[in-house]
């Protein structure tokens, strides 16, 4: 009496390591997929984000994790405290890490004009 079925027994042994390899593939595929569409991005805007934070200096408007827009009034050395304006003489210190965006002004010559419609003669 047999305990395992010759073809059950056969699957397992002596595969080609390019079968094994087919059967990972589409996995490796998947992954290097979610590493150049999502990982990838995400850390470059991250290392940017700290950037910008490290550069930050007084007058610059930044946007709070809480949706709070100021504007940075005071930076501290060797600190991550900043200290935020977000109402004429209403300052607040908040940490750098809370901060989610600097926002650059657009210069008025840089603003796109809007566009007119064309005159019917």
């Amino acid at each position: 009496m047999h305990l395992i079925s010759p073809a059950y027994a056969q699957s397992f042994g002596g595969g080609s390591s390019m079968a094994s390899l087919a059967q990972f593939a589409p996995l490796i595929l998947i992954f290097g997929v979610f590493y150049f569409i999502l990982i990838r991005p995400q850390q470059q805007k991250a290392k940017a984000l700290k950037a910008s934070l490290s550069a930050m200096k007084r007058g610059d408007r930044v946007v709070t994790a809480g949706g709070i827009l100021g504007t940075v009034q005071k930076t501290r050395e060797g600190s991550n405290e900043v200290e935020v304006e977000i109402a004429p003489n209403v300052r607040v210190t908040v940490l750098r890490e809370t901060i989610s965006a600097i926002v650059k002004p657009v210069a008025a010559n840089d603003a796109k004009p809007p566009a007119t419609p064309a005159k019917v003669s």
